[in-house]
C-alpha cells in the first residue's frame, strides 16, 4: 500500500477542488457552489447538495450511484448547509485511474474506492471554502479468511477476503460511515473498527489486546494529520506573496 498524495486547488473553473491517491486510485473532486438552485430542488431552510461519481471508464452504473448516496449522506452530516439556504451544492468526482488488477475483485467487494472518493470529497470541500461543522477521513479493512486485518489492501488481498469494511470517522471522533461486504462476526467488525479509528482520527490509540495486528505499509499513517498537512501547505502557499512583501 502506498502512502496517500493529494492536490488541492489546482482546478481553475471550480470553486475548489483537490485531487486524491492512494492504493492504485487517483480521484479528482470538484465542488461548486453555493450556486443557484433549481426550484424543483431547492430546499427553504438548507442547501441541496449533489454528488456525480464519474467512473474511469464509461458511464455510470448502480455501483456509481450506491456510491454517491453513501457519499451524500456523508456529506450531510458535516456541512452547515443551513448557513445556505435555497442554493445548491456540487460536489463531482471523477475517477482517474485504478489499480490494474481491480478486474479480481468480486462485486461484493466493490466498496475499495469509497475511502478515496470520501477523502477527496472533503479534501475539495475544504478548497471551497465550504462551511463544515467537522471533516472526516475514511479506510478500508479487509478481513482474511485467516482472521488477520489488512489496512487498505491491493486488489489481489481484496479478491481473496473474506470480509471488507469502509469506515469513515469525523474529526471530533465520530463514526459517520460503515459500510461492510462479506461474512464476519461483530468480534471482527468491532476489531476492523477500532483499527480503522486509529488511523483516521488524533488520540490515544484503542485498546487492543489480543488482537492481531494490521498488515500494510500505511498502517502508522494518521489521516487526520495528512489532512491538517496537505491543507496547511495550501494556506502557506496562498499566503505566500503576503508574507513577501
Amino acid at each position: 500500500m502506498t502512502i496517500p498524495t493529494a492536490t488541492l486547488s489546482h482546478l481553475h473553473r471550480a470553486d475548489g477542488s483537490a485531487t486524491y491517491s492512494q492504493g492504485g486510485y487517483t480521484v479528482v473532486a470538484g465542488v461548486n457552489g453555493p450556486v443557484e438552485v433549481q426550484r424543483r430542488d431547492e430546499l427553504p431552510e438548507e442547501a441541496a447538495i449533489e454528488v456525480n461519481v464519474r467512473p474511469a471508464v464509461g458511464v455510470g452504473s448502480p455501483k456509481e450511484r450506491q456510491l454517491e448516496s453513501i457519499i451524500h449522506s456523508t456529506l450531510r452530516h458535516v456541512v452547515l448547509t443551513r448557513n445556505h439556504p435555497r442554493t445548491l451544492i456540487q460536489v463531482t468526482l471523477q475517477v482517474v485511474s485504478t489499480p490494474e488488477d481491480e478486474s479480481l475483485l468480486r462485486s461484493t467487494h466493490s466498496l475499495s474506492i469509497l475511502p478515496s472518493l470520501l477523502q477527496a470529497s472533503i479534501l475539495a470541500l475544504l478548497s471551497a471554502s465550504i462551511p463544515l461543522s467537522a471533516t472526516f477521513n475514511a479506510a478500508l479493512i479487509s478481513l482474511s479468511p485467516s482472521g488477520s486485518l489488512s489496512l487498505n489492501p491491493p486488489s489481489k488481498a481484496l479478491a481473496d477476503a473474506s470480509s471488507v469494511h469502509v469506515f469513515a470517522f469525523s474529526s471530533h471522533g465520530d463514526l459517520v460511515v460503515s459500510e461492510s461486504s462479506g461474512c464476519f462476526s461483530v468480534s471482527d467488525w468491532e476489531r476492523a473498527h477500532d483499527e480503522a479509528r486509529k488511523v483516521c482520527i488524533h488520540g490515544p490509540e484503542t485498546e487492543t489486546d489480543g488482537a492481531m495486528e494490521v498488515e500494510g505499509e500505511g498502517a502508522q499513517t494518521n489521516l487526520q494529520s495528512f489532512v491538517e498537512k496537505v491543507v496547511a501547505e495550501r494556506v502557506e502557499k496562498e499566503r505566500y506573496w503576503k508574507d513577501s512583501t
